[in-house]
């Protein structure tokens, strides 16, 4: 099993979702957060003052998966969120050891 996280664009998270179910994902987790990568933040203007915004919004998503589907959700979250410009953001894998479903008692793959 893996653990893939990938923080995207908050505009881009319905998009992301149908993409997510379309290949068999069944469940996930969403987060707002906030960070920013080589964009840096930005400045904007309000009421004639300039100032700086150093966190930029994002949406942390969380999904666990069985091996032969990471691939395939990879491609979804990427196809999905990519806009082009800047600040897409990123895909993170991680292994997972082990998961228990609390309500049955059921771990391992049946409990994902």
């Amino acid at each position: 099993m893996k653990l893939i996280m990938a923080i995207i664009k908050p505009f881009k998270l319905d998009e992301v979702r149908e993409a997510l179910t379309a290949v068999g994902v069944e469940g996930l987790t969403v987060s707002e957060v906030k960070g920013y990568g080589r964009q840096k933040g930005h400045t904007e203007i309000y009421r004639g003052a300039e100032y700086s915004i150093s966190f930029l919004p994002k949406t942390k998503i969380e999904i666990v998966v069985e091996d032969d589907l990471v691939a395939r959700a990879i491609d979804a979250v990427s196809g999905a969120a990519k806009t082009g410009q800047i600040g897409d953001g990123k895909i993170f894998v991680f292994g997972i050891d082990d998961a228990v479903r609390i309500r049955t008692g059921e771990t391992g793959s049946d409990a994902i």
